[in-house]
């Protein structure tokens, strides 16, 4: 018989306690991030190697999955999912879209990846260029940044008056609530470092030159807000952490860790939804008999 691993049996315990979704919820009330562990390998007990093995098992399902949803967008199905990627720099977003968004088909997927507005878009509004990104019915949208980092980044480098920033939160509560009646299943994943990860990340990208393409020197002049982005980010995720758009905080120092977490709550959502393959809408065993006959 052959053995079992340690990730399969922490499959089991994470299913019998509601899910990795569960786990790393966060709850309601008051968020203080210091109190979550950025190495943690909560709802894992495998080691590296193992949860590169399970990241790679879950291939097949979560792209049935996702092609079921595609299915039935297709049929005229409106549900869909954004998934919506925060983080401090060198936390990871690219990787999560490369390693688990890659094992997805991409005609599924709409990815975006949001710079500083141009001066049309601030314009229109903050939430304007967010809308037209939203995932239509069937698709699996992912947010690179999204809508928070205008209570972020607009709050810690001022770029907007306090009264401004603040309004925000709930018009960012509407516009989620807005969408999730529409059809939206948003999933928020905040992907949380240390500062001391975050160097270390960094110093890597100076020492290979084949990353250089990656290091930002604006970087470390952010490093030296971090005590006020992480204000930014207890307020953003306190303050818009709902019942339907909530928020889950995925310990990010493990790179493999953060990959299999995440697209293990892309996959749990999936099932949630539970889309079904449409039923054909002509005569298939008289299209058998056609096709028989050529």
């Amino acid at each position: 018989m052959a053995k079992q691993k340690k990730g399969d049996k922490a499959a089991k315990k994470r299913e019998a306690g509601g899910g990795l979704r569960e786990l790393l919820r966060v709850p309601a009330g008051e968020v203080d991030l210091t109190t979550y562990d950025t190495r943690s390998t909560a709802g894992f007990d495998g080691s590296k190697d193992d949860g590169k093995e399970a990241l790679a098992s879950l291939g097949a399902e979560v792209s049935d999955w996702q092609e079921r949803l595609f299915a039935e967008g297709r049929s005229g199905g409106q549900r869909s999912i954004l998934l919506v990627l925060q983080g401090m720099d060198t936390s990871g977003k690219g990787g999560v879209i490369r390693h688990g968004a890659g094992l997805m088909d991409p005609q599924g997927l709409k990815i975006t990846s949001f710079k500083a507005p141009t001066p049309a878009e601030k314009r229109r509004g903050f939430l304007w260029r967010i809308r037209q990104a939203v995932p239509d019915g069937g698709m699996i949208g992912i947010f690179d940044r999204s809508h928070y980092e205008d209570v972020l980044i607009a709050r810690v480098r001022e770029l907007v008056t306090p009264n401004v920033w603040t309004r925000r939160y709930d018009q960012i509560n509407d516009f989620e609530a807005e969408l999730t009646a529409g059809g939206v299943k948003i999933v928020k994943c905040y992907l949380h470092i240390s500062p001391e990860e975050q160097r270390s990340r960094l110093e890597a990208r100076l020492d290979d030159p084949t990353k250089h393409w990656k290091y930002n020197p604006g970087d470390v002049d952010e490093r030296k807000l971090w005590p006020d982005y992480m204000d930014a980010y207890h307020a953003a995720i306190e303050r818009c952490n709902t019942a339907d758009a909530p928020w889950y905080v995925i310990p990010s120092d493990r790179k493999w860790y953060r990959n299999w977490a995440v697209t293990t709550i892309l996959l749990e959502t999936l099932k949630e939804l539970d889309p079904e393959w449409p039923a054909a809408d002509f005569d298939v065993e008289k299209e058998k008999k056609r096709l028989a006959a050529t």
